[in-house]
Formats: structure tokens, sequence, C-alpha cells
């Protein structure tokens, strides 16, 4: 086959590069393949965890904290999730922030009253942020419902014993920037109601989300970075989703390491969005990094948020629920989860 030569080049450096990464043994002329680099930096953190568990078993006894995100049920009625998620043996659910006015969404005391019968807490509220509430709007009447919006769900999430209250800075589902100035408008916007996450003792959660969904703030550190730039006490956490960050970060375990003690929430799904289990994801690299960062210990979460793929999930909120499947899909994701974070735990 001919080969021109600027193709050539390249197929030349090609083969150069893949050398570098053959280690030659012995003089019989055997040839050992080296590890992919995943699997080098996988490997970096399994020795990380190992250490740290044999200096400091003590870290080790405190299982994680799983939790549900309900708004993908979608107009499923809270008591059947209720009942749905403490079979499964979960204690926590991550509430749907459903009070896009002043008439709409959950009632305090019989989201208290259902909950209590089911032994089940909140771990905190998902905020939902479309172009109808961005807080990085060139609209001001966008921007405005979005501060309306948060003095809501933060006075409903002391109200039923949340701890965090998840933040988007643009809206979900709009790719595309509005121009070069909406990172600017989004921190000045939030910064006015950041003193109201203190007073009611709510933590936001800054949320990084895949470049296909919001145009900007993608990976952990563009949270960190919107962090500092809002630059206040009551903006000063992350909510990871390793379903972004599988496409955003160049290795989840590295970014979670990152993240450290600003992560207090991290939604999980498989690869594909779906059940746990179903998919690639690497659970088990993930769980050793939540372990080296202490992430099991009081008000930090893992939530489950199985969404299915597509551009734009939050028509989900709106979703026919289907009972049998959303059981299964409950079921099969928590035992799941627990039977390899047991594993990693054991091995």
């Amino acid at each position: 086959m001919h080969i021109l030569p600027a193709r050539k080049e390249l197929v030349t450096g090609a083969q150069n590069i893949a050398r570098q990464y053959i280690e030659r043994a012995n003089c019989q002329g055997e040839i050992v393949v080296t590890k992919q680099n995943l699997a080098i930096k996988n490997e970096k953190i399994r020795e990380e965890f190992e250490t740290l568990r044999q200096r400091k078993p003590e870290q080790f006894t405190r299982r994680l904290n799983l939790s549900w995100s309900n708004w993908g049920f979608g107009m499923e009625r809270l008591e059947v999730s209720a009942q749905r998620l403490s079979a499964a043996g979960l204690n926590f659910i991550e509430l749907h922030g459903n009070h896009y006015g002043a008439d709409l969404g959950y009632k305090v005391d019989e989201v208290l009253e259902i909950l209590g019968n089911y032994g089940i807490k909140v771990a905190g509220v998902c905020g939902m942020f479309s172009a109808d509430n961005d807080l990085s709007s060139n609209r001001p009447v966008q921007r405005q419902r979005a501060i309306d919006y948060l003095k809501r769900e933060i006075l409903f999430t002391e109200a039923v014993g949340g701890s965090y209250l998840l933040v988007v800075p643009g809206a979900v589902g709009r790719p595309q920037p509005y121009d070069d100035m909406e990172f600017a408008r989004s921190v000045e916007t939030l910064r006015l109601v950041a003193d109201l996450f203190v007073e009611h003792n709510v933590r936001a959660a800054i949320e990084p989300i895949r470049s296909a969904e919001v145009s900007f703030v993608h990976t952990i550190a563009d949270a960190r970075q919107y962090i500092a730039a809002v630059d206040h006490p009551g903006v000063a956490y992350i909510n990871g989703d390793v379903y972004h960050m599988q496409t955003e970060e160049s290795h989840i375990g590295e970014a979670l390491l990152e993240a450290g003690d600003m992560l207090i929430n991290l939604h999980f799904a498989d690869s594909h969005r779906g059940a746990l289990g179903r998919g690639s994801l690497d659970v088990d690299t993930i769980i050793r990094a939540l372990y080296l960062i202490g992430y099991n210990t009081e008000n930090k979460y893992v939530t489950f948020e199985p969404l299915g793929a597509g551009g734009d999930p939050y028509p989900a909120m709106y979703g026919k629920p289907d009972p049998a499947m959303l059981d299964e899909l409950v079921t099969e994701s928590v035992s799941y989860f627990r039977s390899r974070e047991e594993a990693v735990l054991e091995l």
C-alpha cells in the first residue's frame, strides 16, 4: 500500500509513540506491553487507598451514604417513591426542587409526614435551572426568576432538614453561550442570594455539567473557579456527577480527589446513564477515591440519578412513571453499589 509522505510521517510518529510503551525484556526477545495510562492512574488510586487503609483502618468502618434523586421518577406520588426507596434500604432522598412558583411544589408538612413514615430523611434538594430561571441569562426577568426560585428552595430545604441545594450556573438544555459575559452575570446573580444560604444553614452545591447540556462550568476545576469568583461562604461546595465527568474529566477518580472536601454530593449512574452495573463505569476506582477524601461521613452523599441518555434530561420530570421498571432500577443500582463497596473494602 502506498502511503503519502504526510500520512507516512503520522504513521511513523505513531509507531514511535507506541514503542515508548513497550519494554523489551530478556535476551530471548520477549516483549512486555506496559499498562494503559488509565490503568496506571487507577492503580495509583488503589495503592493510595490500600496505604491509607493500613495506616488508618478506623476511617473505613463507616459506609458511604446512599441517596436517590427523585425527579427522575416523573409525576409519581412522593409516597410511592418513598416506599420504593425504603424497600431498597435507602435512608436518604434528594427531592425535586419543584417550587417554580409560590403555589407550586412540595408542601413541607406533607413531605415530612410521608418520609417519616418510611424512615427517610432529606439529604438535599436538586435545584432545577432552565432557560426560564437562568442565573446567567441576558434577560433580567429570567435572572429575577432564578433569584425568586432560589429564595423559595432555600427556605424549603431548611424546613425539610436538607443539608444542600444543588445550583447550576447556567441553564440546562442550553449548550450555546449567550455571550462572553454569562459567567459574570451568573456570579453576580448568585451572590445576591448567597447570604440566605448562610442564614438558613443550607449549603449551595455547584454542579458542573457536560458541554452537551450547558454552556459553561463543565468540570470540577470550572466549579472551583466559579465558586472562587462568587467568593462567599454560602457558596463553597460542589455537586459532582459521574455521567458528566465521563466526558469532561480526563479521569473521574483524579477529579474527585481534586474536589476533596468541597464535594458534598455525587450524582451516580452507569456509563449509559442507566442502572448501575449495566454499563462500563469503573465503580471500584470511584469508591476508592471517595474513601480517600473521607467521603464516608455525615452530610455527604452518593445520590443515584439514572436519567437515560439525551441532550436535555429535564423532560423526565414530567414523565409517566413505570413502577415496575423503577422498582428494578432502584433495587439493582443500590444492590450493585453496595456489593462493589464491600468488594473494594474486602480486597
